[in-house]
């Protein structure tokens, strides 16, 4: 949001320097970006009048001219077809620096004919595109005095960020209101700075125009008003002068109105071209497909979610967002109609996110604009009009009724202390109150002004007073410090994130940090999103994840593209189902596990099982029961089918998902060649039993050694290693630590639909060795839980 100094002092009354008004902005929350005096760069350019013209004697189309700035005659070679005697224009003096081009003018010899300095066109001094000729000025012009001061160019621009809760503020005088209740001055009234003796409805001939509202839900209000017989020319020099100043181009006196009134009171409007319009106009739902040529010279294809103003025969403007090239005004328009409407914001936020388009009207509208203006600003509107471009004003029509619901609060002044750490006397708090537009009761019944609805409640009326007071004023006070030596303060579910860090870190695996939001089209790969945000920031972020997997997936594919050859990523996080956040850890393994070499030989990818040995890894530093986990089959459609699967404690409990991922998850997120992933619930573990202090146990390592048994069995091929070895495991649970597959093997000597699976069992004796009859008998029980499986011992 831009402005001049002189701009806003139009709207307050005050002696407050620039440095003081650029502090206090700061101050009560409005935060200046940047103060900028355009002035300055044609601060070496003066008004100057033609003496005399003469032809150049070397050239037909320049003139030899005698320019007087103030300081006496100065001869200077000119090119411009306006050039002539008595002309009083703008002057470079010799050292000035051209803004259009960065030339330093200097004096030099132009066709053998000393030039000293330029006459400038508007383009030069990049105040306008005009550059047939050079600036003409009015006769009575002070000759010598500085341009920039005679312009108003020394007027400082001050540039102050908006906040998206302070629609208020994104006119001039708004932010001259929040000035003025900080005491830097007075607000003027409307009236006064509108020269007139009240605000109030143009008076008009002849009928009202014919408008409506199809679509109260988009567009509840829709008042207009058209004027006839006017002339479209340039808008008044100080309109000009203020809109250029904030980088705002001037186009005609009619657009230019409507800008003008846009910055100055926050109050977007429109100004159709009546000769134009086939029929009255409607605010309507547009309907699928239609399309509008917008001012901006793009078409844009709209949908039925979306608010449009139509004729009887085509869509005229985007409702609150832009309008129509086809009734656009031109310098040929005579007869207009004014339309000031009430666009919902969330329907305007909406369409301008759906169609890539932003506008100073969609900023003020999706922010949200006084319902209680449409009068005043119409009124506003069709008096600069009449006054700047003629013609006689109708009557006024008014469609739909603007949202004018009135909100009240108890409140209670103590709590700007309570709550705001700050204690204010309570009619000191009424006069700050006041001054912003609220109603204030004798009973403390405080409601806001219809131009800030983003206030909800007591908390919202405190931080207006602290901010007007200063936020600054607010003491530091520490928090009591609790007695006695500090205690822990992560909680279990923080530890146990920080422990599995540690651990995936400790495998290779690089940390990431992806977004919360996914597109669609990436969500529906795991599933589809259960989340959906109504105020997404773009399509490619609307729906809270279902996985973690997405964003590890897009972050390898960006790393593979830039020459990564393994990928090894993962991220803790929260996944979003239907029912709750879920808290996961996820890992992405792509590229080369393990990298080609003279030694080595061929590349090698990664597989299933190193996503399963990684799986295993993070689960032990979880304390989860590894030894007590059994392998399911397929983790999900965005796996590859019979290389993925799940960890579970019992049928129902799932801990974790791993394996390859299928094809076409892969394809969807355009990596290539196989990829290995794991997803980890940690939710899903269970709980710690006993205390949760820092000591480990004591290390008690096992008088006696282990004994190790080799066991090859023969077994069907759809039985799982897994559950042949939990069977092994089983056998003899006293004296059985652990079993182990290392040797697979099918082929020659392996009958057909067979496998031979060889397992090691480690024993370990208590306080004797083992004999070998219970060597024997532990072995015999091996067997046995093995044929339970329909394994048999391989001779």
């Amino acid at each position: 949001m831009k402005f001049t100094l002189g701009w806003l002092k139009e709207h307050l009354d005050t002696q407050a320097s620039l440095d003081d008004i650029v502090e206090a902005l700061t101050r009560i929350g409005l935060e200046v970006e940047g103060v900028d005096n355009p002035g300055e760069k044609l601060a070496a350019f003066r008004i100057a009048k033609v003496l005399t013209a003469e032809r150049h004697p070397q050239a037909d189309k320049l003139q030899v001219l005698s320019v007087d700035a103030g300081d006496g005659p100065l001869q200077v070679v000119c090119g411009a077809p306006n050039a002539r005697a008595g002309l009083v224009g703008v002057f470079g003096m010799p050292g000035a620096t051209v803004p259009a081009n960065g030339m330093v003018l200097k004096v030099a010899a132009i066709r053998g004919v000393e030039s000293n300095g330029m006459m400038c066109s508007s383009r030069e001094l990049e105040l306008g595109d005009e550059h047939d000729g050079i600036i003409e000025l009015p006769a009575d012009a002070p000759i010598g005095t500085a341009y920039p001061a005679y312009a108003g160019l020394d007027d400082p621009v001050i540039d102050v960020a908006i906040t998206p809760n302070r629609q208020d503020c994104m006119g001039v005088r708004g932010i001259a209101r929040d000035l003025a209740a900080a005491g830097l001055g007075t607000l003027r009234p409307l009236a006064e700075v509108y020269r007139t003796e009240a605000i109030a409805p143009v008076a008009g001939d002849g009928p009202a125009p014919d408008v409506r509202t199809d679509d109260p839900e988009g567009c509840p209000a829709f008042y207009a008003q058209a004027v006839s017989g006017v002339t479209n020319g340039a808008a008044p020099a100080w309109m000009r002068q203020k809109l250029t100043a904030i980088g705002q181009k001037p186009i005609s006196v009619l657009v230019d109105i409507t800008n003008f009134v846009s910055i100055d009171l926050g109050r977007p409007l429109h100004v159709y071209d009546k000769a134009k319009l086939s029929g009255g106009l409607v605010a309507r739902r547009a309907r699928d497909g239609e399309t509008v040529l917008a001012l901006n010279g793009k078409t844009y294809t709209l949908d039925a979610t979306m608010t449009v103003i139509a004729d009887d025969t085509h869509v005229h403007d985007i409702g609150g967002i832009m309008g129509g090239e086809d009734s656009g005004v031109s310098e040929t328009t005579t007869d207009v109609i004014i339309e000031c409407a009430y666009f919902d914001p969330d329907h305007i936020a909406r369409t301008g996110q759906k169609l890539a388009l932003t506008s100073d009207a969609r900023q003020r509208f999706e922010r949200g604009v006084d319902p209680a203006f449409l009068d005043d600003g119409l009124a506003i509107a069709t008096r600069l009009v009449v006054d700047h471009c003629g013609g006689t004003p109708s009557a006024i029509t008014r469609a739909g009724e603007a949202p004018l619901g009135t909100r009240s609060y108890a409140y209670d002044p103590a709590r700007t202390e309570t709550l705001g750490g700050l204690a204010v006397a309570p009619e000191r708090q009424r006069t700050i109150l006041e001054s912003l537009g609220f109603t204030v009761t004798a009973d403390w019944q405080v409601s806001p002004p219809t131009w800030r609805r983003d206030i909800d409640g007591t908390a919202d009326l405190v931080e207006e007073v602290i901010r007007i007071v200063g936020i600054d004023n607010v003491p530091s006070t520490p928090l009591d410090r609790a007695p006695g030596v500090a205690k822990p303060t992560a909680s279990a579910e923080q530890k146990l994130e920080r422990r599995i860090r540690r651990a995936a870190a400790a495998r290779g695996l690089d940390e990431a940090v992806t977004w919360s939001f996914l597109s669609e089209k990436e969500a529906a790969v795991f599933g589809g999103g259960a989340w959906t945000l109504a105020n997404p920031i773009s399509e490619d972020l609307k729906v809270m994840r279902p996985s973690l997997l997405p964003g590890l997936l897009s972050a390898a594919a960006r790393n593979a593209r830039r020459g990564a050859g393994a990928v090894r990523l993962f991220e803790i996080g929260r996944r979003y189902l239907a029912d709750a956040e879920r808290p996961t850890l996820a890992l992405v393994l792509a590229g080369d596990r393990r990298p080609r070499g003279w030694r080595e030989g061929k590349a090698a990818a990664f597989d299933a099982f190193d996503a399963k040995a990684a799986a295993l890894a993070l689960l032990a530093a979880a304390g989860a029961p590894v030894d007590n986990l059994q392998v399911f089959g397929e983790a999900g459609d965005a796996w590859h089918p019979g290389q993925s699967g799940t960890l579970r404690l019992g049928p129902k409990t799932v801990l974790a998902a791993f394996g390859m991922l299928h094809p076409r998850t892969i394809e969807a997120f355009d990596l290539g060649g196989a990829v290995a992933a794991v997803e980890l619930y940690l939710d899903a573990l269970p709980a710690k039993r006993g205390g949760g202090g820092f000591m480990r146990p004591a290390y008690a390592p096992p008088v006696l050694q282990p004994v190790r048994r080799d066991f090859a069995f023969l077994v069907p091929e759809e039985v799982s290693a897994d559950a042949l070895v939990r069977a092994a495991k089983g056998a003899d649970k006293a004296a059985i630590v652990s079993a182990r597959v290392f040797d697979l093997f099918t082929g020659a000597g392996v009958e057909a639909g067979k496998k031979s699976v060889a397992l090691e069992v480690v024993l370990q004796p208590g306080d004797k060795s083992f004999t070998d009859a219970e060597l024997k008998a532990i072995a015999d029980k091996v067997v046995a839980a093995a044929a339970k499986q329909g394994a048999v011992l391989r001779g």
